[in-house]
């Protein structure tokens, strides 16, 4: 259970995913977990949202939510700028989202303190 972890709901603890699924990590401008595979817990949007300003500008993406509370958990990317392309298609969650529970130590944390090994697309 080393470095493993179950990815719940900030707003409801509903299980959305976890690291076994975990194909990256963007810390510099979104600070996102992105996975490959995700719970049922998770929806979106049939519509695509087109990013007007920060670091989504001119991005069309579905939001994600939790089913059982509706907060916004994350998105999918369809359309992304060139350093985001890489994200494109997957199931990108907000840190600040989400919470962790490890496996190895049995413990609860924020999603953006805790450090994964490193996982990449972008090759």
């Amino acid at each position: 259970p080393e470095d493993c972890a179950v990815f719940h709901c900030s707003g409801c603890w509903a299980v959305l995913g976890d690291s076994l699924h975990l194909c990256a990590q963007e810390d510099k401008r979104l600070g996102l977990l992105v996975c490959f595979k995700v719970t049922n817990n998770v929806i979106w949007e049939d519509s695509l949202v087109v990013g007007l300003g920060g670091a989504l500008l001119g991005c069309a993406y579905k939001a994600l939510s939790c089913r059982s509370c509706g907060s916004m958990v994350g998105l999918i990317l369809h359309s992304a700028s060139r350093d985001l392309a890489y994200l494109r298609g997957f199931f990108c969650f907000f840190k600040e989202s989400i919470i962790c529970y490890l496996l190895e130590n049995q413990t609860v944390t924020e999603a953006s303190k805790v450090n994964f090994p490193p996982v990449t697309l972008m090759k």
